[in-house]
């Protein structure tokens, strides 16, 4: 959403940030019921997960709004990379299952939530591609449960983090509207094209565009003004 909302709708690098995160607590609630319907959400975990998110979401959305544009812009590249780096190498990631334990399993949603708030806040995103991966390879949750949950954890602290965008200003409400009827008719039209594709091929056309967009974002220059921030 954020490099579209740049790239198409011309919207300002902070703004995008921030009215991503007002979509997403309108997409994980939906996704969240849904999931949950079919019992595949780890309640618990959640909590675990966002007592940490809530309060590092908050730290994010404030550095970015300290950061100059093209300062955000070239750490959002380097984000995509490393997002397109992990599901690149996904399907060769080996099973821990570090938090065999309930305390260990607990530590690890709380390490994971503080890690995943401060993304969400910073760079506008849910922090599921962070979440799942860590409890179905750590903690040993299926993957449609650790999806699930994900979802759930995205409400509060996509909500705790677009609450304080709002407040610095970086909320385009003009476009909002779209954007939550367009990702719900995304979601189900998604759902359904997904399995016209063999698994592997969506996840490597996800990560060529985002490699493409991150080396986009990373080759930024600053101008003579934006030097001296």
């Amino acid at each position: 959403m954020v490099p579209l909302m740049v790239e198409l709708l011309k919207v300002r690098q902070h703004q995008a940030h921030g009215t991503s995160l007002v979509a997403i607590v309108f997409t994980g609630l939906t996704g969240a019921i849904a999931y949950g319907l079919e019992r595949s959400v780890d309640v618990v975990a959640a909590l675990l997960l966002a007592c940490t998110a809530i309060l590092t979401a908050r730290l994010g959305a404030k550095f970015m709004a300290v950061l100059p544009e093209w300062r955000l812009k070239r750490s959002f590249g380097a984000f995509l990379l490393f997002i397109a780096f992990l599901l690149a190498l996904k399907p060769y990631f080996p099973h821990f299952h570090f938090g065999a334990t309930l305390i260990g399993k607990a530590v690890v949603f709380l390490i994971t939530g503080a890690f995943t708030g401060f993304l969400s806040g910073m760079m506008g995103v849910g922090g599921g591609l962070i979440m799942v991966p860590v409890m179905v390879l750590v903690v040993g949750l299926s993957q449609h449960t650790a999806q699930g949950t994900s979802l759930l954890v995205m409400v509060p602290t996509g909500a705790v983090g677009a609450w304080t965008h709002w407040r610095l200003g970086h909320v385009s409400w003009k476009i909002v509207p779209g954007l939550i009827v367009g990702m719900l008719m995304g979601t189900f039209l998604g759902a359904r094209f997904a399995h016209l594709l063999p698994e592997h091929h969506l996840r490597l056309l996800f990560v060529a565009f985002m490699v493409v967009m991150g080396a986009r974002y990373l080759t930024v220059k600053p101008t003579d003004s934006q030097q001296l921030q």
